[in-house]
């Protein structure tokens, strides 16, 4: 069987004109809510980039008041980034901006179209993670 993934290949370039404005704070804020404080270790590891890459995007954060540096609640030596009530409100209000935003594309879409579309993009992006070896945390949102 013949699979189009060359219409795969160019939807997905073309999504890439639709980004969020500031989707580095928007993935690492959920990656912190989703797994809990976390080390610019763990951030490098959970998502593959160099700790310097990591760094200044930490860095914007904290400028930001989006996140805070705290000691290691377990004692340990690296300290961990956690969200700030201001981190979450904005989080909350982006995954918000964004829900709204599919509503309106999807505003045509019967719910079952929603469905599907929905767990083929979940299949689509843990067959990418089991392919990596390396899962995103989910949590039932």
């Amino acid at each position: 069987m013949d699979k189009p993934t060359h219409l795969i290949e160019y939807e997905t370039m073309l999504l890439g004109q639709h980004r969020h404005p500031d989707r580095s704070a928007y993935i690492l804020l959920s990656r912190i809510r989703v797994a809990g404080m976390m080390s610019i270790g763990q951030l490098s590891e959970a998502f593959r980039l160099d700790v310097s890459t990591l760094n200044r995007h930490t860095s914007a954060l904290l400028r930001k008041g989006l996140a805070e540096r705290i000691p290691d609640p377990d004692g340990g030596i690296a300290r961990k980034f956690r969200l700030t009530e201001e981190g979450e409100r904005y989080l909350d209000a982006e995954r918000a901006r964004n829900i709204n935003g599919l509503e309106k594309v999807l505003a045509d879409w019967s719910a079952e179209d929603v469905a599907a579309f929905a767990a083929y993009l979940r299949r689509f992006n843990t067959d990418i993670e089991r392919l990596a070896g390396h899962p995103w945390p989910r949590t039932d949102v």
